[in-house]
């Protein structure tokens, strides 16, 4: 009995999926009745924030030349353990 409500429950399952209106889910419907009234802004594509912009470009390098000092830090002391009489 339990092969045939297998059967039955993937025959729903592939009708379901080839539905050719499907229902938009929660988060879609909620939005969409905020912004009936009420129309977000236009966004632009991954816009950075004004007051870290002159931060960034000083980051940068700060940040890269940390990084470049660990690496170096990191071979100079694998270097002394090798090189160490026992």
């Amino acid at each position: 009995m339990s092969e045939r409500d297998d059967e039955e429950r993937e025959f729903d399952i592939k009708w379901a999926d080839t539905a050719e209106h499907k229902e938009p889910s929660a988060r879609a419907r909620m939005l969409a009745a905020r912004w009936k009234d009420n129309p977000p802004g236009p966004v632009p594509f991954r816009g950075e924030p004004e007051h870290r912009a002159s931060r960034r470009s000083s980051s940068s390098w700060v940040s890269t030349a940390m990084v470049l000092g660990c690496v170096a830090a990191v071979i100079v002391f694998l270097g002394y353990i090798n090189f160490r009489p026992y």
